[in-house]
């Protein structure tokens, strides 16, 4: 197989955000897979030299297999666009409303779909007093992959105390109990539906630990709650203003038919891990790891 448009491919990962290592593993996986598509690629730590070693290295385009924050929040976007660099994912204003989960609320809310009550709270007042009635979910607003998130249960004696690495503000959520469903959008089109399931919390090592969650693909749901899931994460990828792949997250109450189904967050650098979600359903439609890796990359342009 040979490359496409582009020959040259700069893959960057790592980064200096909370969620490193898996933006490691992502990088490392999609190298390997945009080898076998037959492209040249140059695998970049991201660090305080990038633009430098981009400068020096003269890509033809750039994988962004960055997670978290400055690689999803719209920073290193904003760079790319100032080196003129052709890169994958979402664009400097939809990758930083899409990491701002409240800011992503808003245009959830503009855009019709179905969300829960949530507030930004400071740490103090989140461990003076219950912000509100529990159950609810204590989590950051602006960093990805259920880095810190606490759930307080209904009966719970008081608020939670929370860890010292946790940011000065939160984002403080209704809890909705249920089912956890996912959804990748790849352009214009939804690849399905998969229901994660785990033990307990769907938390950082649930996600990327082999074996700490099972995906069920095509998700054992009724064909109401699968064709909601699909529309309601393209009509999300459109309102946030996404571009290439995004992966939408939700709750499903499944006592409550199609009520009970809400968004909780868009991601525009979904994992790209061996367990990761997304290529799991490009799979499922039929597109192995390198096509679908060729696919993000024949994507890419400026002025995203």
């Amino acid at each position: 197989m040979s490359g496409g448009h582009f020959r040259k491919v700069a893959v960057v990962m790592g980064g200096p955000s909370a969620e490193r290592e898996v933006s490691l593993s992502s990088g490392a996986e999609c190298a390997k897979a945009l080898r076998a598509a037959g492209y040249e690629v140059v695998e970049i730590d991201a660090g305080q030299t990038l633009a430098g070693d981009l400068l020096a290295l003269q890509p033809d385009a750039i994988f962004n297999a960055l997670h978290g924050r400055w690689g999803e929040d719209g920073c290193v976007q904003g760079l790319f666009e100032w080196l003129r660099i052709p890169y994958t994912h979402s664009g400097v204003l939809a990758s930083a409303l899409a990491l701002d989960k409240e800011r992503t609320k808003a245009t959830y809310r503009a855009a019709g779909l179905p969300v829960v009550e949530s507030r930004l709270a400071t740490r103090d007042e989140i461990e003076a007093a219950h912000v509100m009635p529990p159950p609810y979910v204590v989590k950051p607003y602006n960093e990805g992959s259920s880095v810190g998130i606490y759930l307080v249960h209904e009966g719970s004696n008081g608020p939670p105390e929370l860890a010292f690495e946790m940011p000065e503000v939160m984002m403080v959520e209704t809890y909705v109990p249920g089912r956890e469903l996912t959804t990748t959008v790849m352009g214009d089109r939804a690849l399905g539906v998969t229901d994660i399931i785990t033990d307990g919390w769907y938390d950082y090592d649930a996600k990327y630990k082999p074996g700490g969650s099972r995906h069920v693909i095509p998700a054992e749901v009724p064909d109401e709650i699968t064709a909601a899931c699909e529309d309601y994460a393209i009509r999300a990828h459109r309102a946030l203003g996404c571009r290439g792949i995004s992966r939408t997250d939700f709750r499903w109450d499944e006592g409550r038919g199609l009520d009970g189904l809400i968004l909780l967050e868009t991601n525009t650098q979904p994992g790209m891990t061996p367990t990761s979600l997304s290529p799991e359903q490009a799979a499922h439609k039929g597109m192995d790891f390198p096509a679908f890796c060729r696919w993000i990359v024949e994507d890419a342009s400026c002025d995203r």
